[in-house]
């Protein structure tokens, strides 16, 4: 997908597609040797997610634009990126020419947002999880047990389980697999 993009975005006669990376945690690197207008990036990469490196690039590369176009069109993906300074949103659905669209008018200095996208999150609210829930949820993913929740995020047993607690209110579940599953899907996590 990202060989295809890159080439149909170089057939524009304004866009230059100066590099492509594989992987999240090449993004910085590469926006500091390229030095890009806009970087075009996804949320799930391996190595390091497209909202980390938007936050990282803002600190290293503040002149190079982020403009997030993913598959996952979740509004809480996408107050993460406005959080971390991405300057546009859109989800992968759309035609090219409107990808460079809005990638001129993030140059120009706009912020571009998918409309869907911006109704739904509206009307989604924030994010009603703590940064600690979150960390807890995630240290969950694998399966993992209290104890070795409590080890990784260096936690008492009885912490972890009241953030656990917490979250799983938040989210309206019934178990942390469950409150795992909802707050990714709504794209907290």
């Amino acid at each position: 997908m990202r060989g295809a993009l890159a080439l149909l975005l170089g057939m524009e006669e304004d866009i230059e597609v100066v590099a492509q990376v594989a992987t999240g945690d090449a993004i910085v690197d590469a926006a500091l040797v390229h030095r890009p207008d806009v970087a075009l990036l996804d949320i799930e990469l391996p190595g390091m997610s497209g909202l980390d490196a938007a936050a990282e690039l803002r600190e290293q590369a503040p002149d190079c634009r982020v403009l997030i176009l993913t598959t996952f069109g979740r509004p809480g993906y996408l107050r993460r990126a406005m959080d971390a300074g991405a300057a546009g949103f859109l989800v992968k659905d759309g035609p090219v020419e409107e990808l460079a669209a809005a990638i001129r008018r993030v140059l120009t200095g706009e912020t571009v947002v998918d409309p869907a996208l911006a109704t739904a999150a509206l009307s989604a609210g924030p994010n009603p999880l703590t940064t600690r829930e979150c960390d807890v949820l995630k240290a969950s993913v694998d399966g993992a047990t209290v104890a070795d929740i409590a080890t990784r995020l260096r936690l008492s047993e009885s912490t972890v389980r009241n953030y656990l607690s917490s979250a799983i209110g938040k989210t309206g579940t019934r178990n942390r697999m469950e409150a795992m599953r909802e707050a990714r899907q709504q794209g907290w996590l």
